[in-house]
C-alpha cells in the first residue's frame, strides 16, 4: 500500500552526534548564556553594551574555529575575504530587525540568496569563463551588440533540481533556480519537486517529529535521481525537515550526483545535525547563529522567516502553493515566470 506519510524522530538525529559534538554544543550555549546576561542588565546598565559585543565576538571565534574543521560547512563570513563582510553583516542586521516589513523582508532575501549564488559558484576559484554576446536597443548606425565574459558555472548547474521545503523555502527556492539559469549558458530553468513538512510544534524537544505529508507534496523520481539537488530555506535550526525528505529519497532509492543546502542563518545545531546525518551534503549559508531556545528556534534568530516573507496563514484554511505563488503578486511572479511555470508544471503534471 503506498505511503501518505512520512514520519522522522527528532531525537533519533540527535544519537549520531559524537561527543565532540555535544561538548560543542554545550560550549557554545555556556557562551551564549553569558550574552543572554548581559541582554537582560543593557536594560538597566548601558555598560553591559561591551560586555555583549565582547561575547559575540568570543561566539564568532567559537564558530569559525568548529567551521575551520568541517570541510563540508562554507560560511560567507568565514571564507570570504574581510571587505565583503560588512555586506553580509548588513542583510542580516535588516533581516533580523521587527522594524523590516514583508517587502523590505523578500527584498533583503533576494540579496542574502544572490550572495550566496555568487559565494557557491562564482567565486575566484572558478577560471573557467563563458563569452555572452547581447543585442542592445541602440540600432544605429546598426544594431549594437556587446560581449560579456562571465565565469562558466554550466558544469556546477546543469542537471540542478530544486527541492522546496514549503512554505518559507518556496520564494528562495525560486531565485536560486533564477539565478541558475540567469548564468546558464542554455538559459537552464530547473524543475521543482515540492515537500510538505508537519512539525508538531507543541511538543518538547525529545518528542519532536517530523512528517512528509506525501499527499501535499509534488515531485517525480525521474526529476531528482542522478541529479544535483539543490535545497534552499532560510533558516536551518534543528535540520530535521532536509534530513526526513532526505531520508525519504534514499528509501526510495533515489541516489543524487551532489546535495546542497543554502540558508540565510543555519543554528550550530542544524548544521551537526545535518552534517552526521547526511554524508554527502555542502552547507553554505550567509551567517551562522550559536543555538536554539527550548521551542527549537534559532537564538538570536530573526524569528519567523516563512511568516515574514508569506504573511500568516490562518489554521483553518492555509494557502496551497498556488495561492502563495499568486500573493506574491504580479511584480515576483514576472520577475520568475520562468521559475512559476516550472513549479505549476510539477503541481497539475505529476500525482
Amino acid at each position: 500500500m503506498a505511503l501518505d506519510s512520512f514520519l522522522l524522530k527528532y531525537k533519533d538525529l540527535k544519537n549520531r552526534l559524537s561527543e565532540e559534538d555535544r561538548r560543542t554544543l554545550h560550549d557554545v550555549e555556556a557562551l551564549y548564556s553569558s550574552a543572554l546576561s548581559s541582554m537582560q542588565e543593557l536594560k538597566q546598565n548601558p555598560d553591559a553594551r561591551e560586555k555583549l559585543i565582547e561575547t559575540f565576538g568570543s561566539i564568532g571565534d567559537f564558530l569559525q574555529n568548529f567551521v575551520s574543521k568541517e570541510e563540508r560547512v562554507h560560511v560567507y563570513s568565514f571564507e570570504t575575504p574581510r571587505d565583503m563582510h560588512g555586506e553580509a553583516s548588513y542583510l542580516i542586521s535588516k533581516l533580523r530587525s521587527h522594524n523590516t516589513n514583508n517587502e523590505e523582508f523578500v527584498y533583503f532575501t533576494q540579496r542574502a540568496y544572490e550572495l550566496l549564488f555568487n559565494f557557491t559558484f562564482l567565486g575566484s576559484q572558478n577560471s573557467k569563463k563563458n563569452y555572452f554576446i547581447i543585442p542592445t536597443p541602440v540600432s544605429e548606425p546598426v544594431g549594437n551588440l556587446a560581449v560579456h565574459k562571465i565565469p562558466n558555472v554550466d558544469d556546477d548547474i546543469q542537471d540542478t533540481a530544486v527541492c522546496v521545503m514549503l512554505r518559507g523555502a518556496l520564494l528562495p527556492s525560486m531565485i536560486m533556480s533564477k539565478a541558475i539559469q540567469e548564468y546558464s549558458s542554455t538559459g537552464y530553468v530547473t524543475p521543482f519537486s515540492l515537500f510538505k513538512i508537519r512539525r508538531n510544534e507543541s511538543e518538547s524537544e525529545e518528542a519532536l517529529r517530523y512528517q512528509v505529508d506525501l499527499n501535499a507534496s509534488f515531485f517525480s523520481v525521474k526529476s531528482l535521481n542522478d541529479k544535483h539537488l539543490l535545497f534552499a530555506d532560510p533558516m536551518n535550526a534543528t535540520g530535521g525537515s532536509l534530513i526526513t525528505i532526505l531520508r525519504y529519497l534514499e528509501e526510495r532509492k533515489i541516489r543524487p550526483r551532489s546535495i546542497r543546502l543554502f540558508t540565510v542563518i543555519s543554528a550550530l545545531r542544524g548544521v551537526l545535525n545535518v552534517l552526521r546525518n547526511i554524508d554527502n551534503i555542502h552547507i553554505y549559508t550567509l551567517w551562522m547563529d550559536p543555538m536554539l531556545n527550548k521551542k527549537s528556534y534559532i537564538m538570536p534568530g530573526l524569528g519567523d522567516a516563512g511568516d515574514r516573507i508569506n504573511g500568516i496563514d490562518s489554521e483553518d484554511s492555509p494557502r496551497n502553493i498556488i495561492q502563495l505563488i499568486s500573493d506574491y503578486g504580479l511584480r515576483v511572479n514576472n520577475l520568475y515566470r520562468a521559475q512559476v511555470r516550472a513549479i505549476e508544471k510539477s503541481v497539475f503534471g505529476n500525482s
